[in-house]
């Protein structure tokens, strides 16, 4: 079966020293402390290890052939966000991180599809990163769940939101900047459970704010299954029917209409919930995702997939015609 991994990270090897060039801050750095791997460093702080599968393609590309993988989506690990460093040094890292996805996606073009990262803290350097990457061949863009803690149905993001449409960009939207992360610390909990309540979070805001009303055709998909949204639908349904004077002010329709009008990635982690939310939005709403090559993934992409008790039809749509619909090729 023709597979598209729709949510894998990757770096460049070696990254400029933008803490000393912009003069604040705490950017992310690597350390090759030993051969093929290297410590992203947060200042003096080890942020995560990562291995050469991370930034070197040839590398990815015999996973891929081992894990029956044709063909990865790619962008930046979320911590390269940058959200909040200042407009134009955002725009500048951004614009780094893009020109190394877009020599990748030049040289493997049947390997590997592009999606850019923008600097969501000034709307007119996002969209003018987004045309830019466009042009290079980019599909879409990875943007995260929130931006400095403004969620993503501000108005200041409409701006943004129209040059999605009009540019037809795929948008992924990856949780970060994980609501509450400092008071959950122990445990890993801002990845257990920070990262499903933010995309939930990104969803309410987009459908209770008229996101998708205002913009129609938008190409969205939300990563690890949607989070905790499709789980407590009916809850937040409830929530919009008897407190609509809370709920529903800037939006009148029952969030269960927008059912199917999004989609979501398979990196659910359980059988029972994948086949859950494909009675909830549909196979062709859920595409193939595996967050290689983080630990949290997927161990060997496609195997939730590939092992589910799903019809081979259902399978295929999963592991690939859903993406080409998302990404439009």
């Amino acid at each position: 079966m023709f597979t598209i991994d729709t949510h894998t990270h990757i770096i460049p090897k070696h990254i400029p020293d933008f803490t000393k060039k912009f003069g604040y801050g705490q950017f992310i750095q690597l350390h090759h402390h030993v051969e093929g791997k290297a410590w992203m460093m947060q200042g003096e702080k080890k942020f995560r290890e990562i291995e050469e599968n991370c930034w070197n393609p040839e590398v990815r590309i015999k996973d891929m052939s081992k894990h029956q993988i044709d063909m990865q989506v790619i962008c930046t690990i979320p911590v390269m966000f940058s959200y909040d460093a200042k407009p134009k040094d955002g725009l500048e890292i951004s614009q780094f991180l893009n020109d190394d996805i877009a020599q990748i996606i030049k040289q493997y073009p049947d390997k590997f599809i592009g999606l850019a990262t923008v600097p969501m803290q000034d709307v007119a350097l996002a969209v003018q990163e987004l045309e830019r990457s466009m042009k290079l061949g980019f599909r879409g863009v990875q943007i995260g769940s929130n931006v400095n803690n403004i969620n993503l149905s501000d108005p200041q993001f409409f701006k943004f939101w129209e040059a999605c449409e009009k540019l037809n960009a795929s948008v992924l939207i990856h949780p970060w900047q994980m609501m509450g992360q400092e008071h959950i610390t122990k445990y890993w909990l801002p990845w257990l459970v920070g990262m499903p309540a933010e995309i939930s979070r990104a969803i309410c805001s987009m459908i209770f704010g008229g996101v998708f009303e205002k913009f129609p055709k938008l190409k969205v998909c939300f990563a690890h299954g949607g989070g905790s949204f499709l789980p407590t639908i009916s809850r937040i349904e409830h929530g919009w029917e008897c407190r609509p004077d809370l709920v529903a002010i800037d939006n009148e329709f029952n969030p269960k209409k927008y059912l199917g009008k999004f989609w979501v990635d398979s990196h659910v982690c359980d059988h029972k919930m994948l086949q859950y939310i494909i009675d909830l939005i549909g196979a062709d709403k859920i595409m193939q995702g595996s967050d290689y090559p983080f630990p949290l993934g997927e161990a060997v992409p496609g195997t939730l997939v590939r092992e589910a008790p799903l019809s081979n039809d259902t399978k295929q749509v999963i592991l690939g015609t859903a993406a080409k619909s998302w990404l439009s090729i």
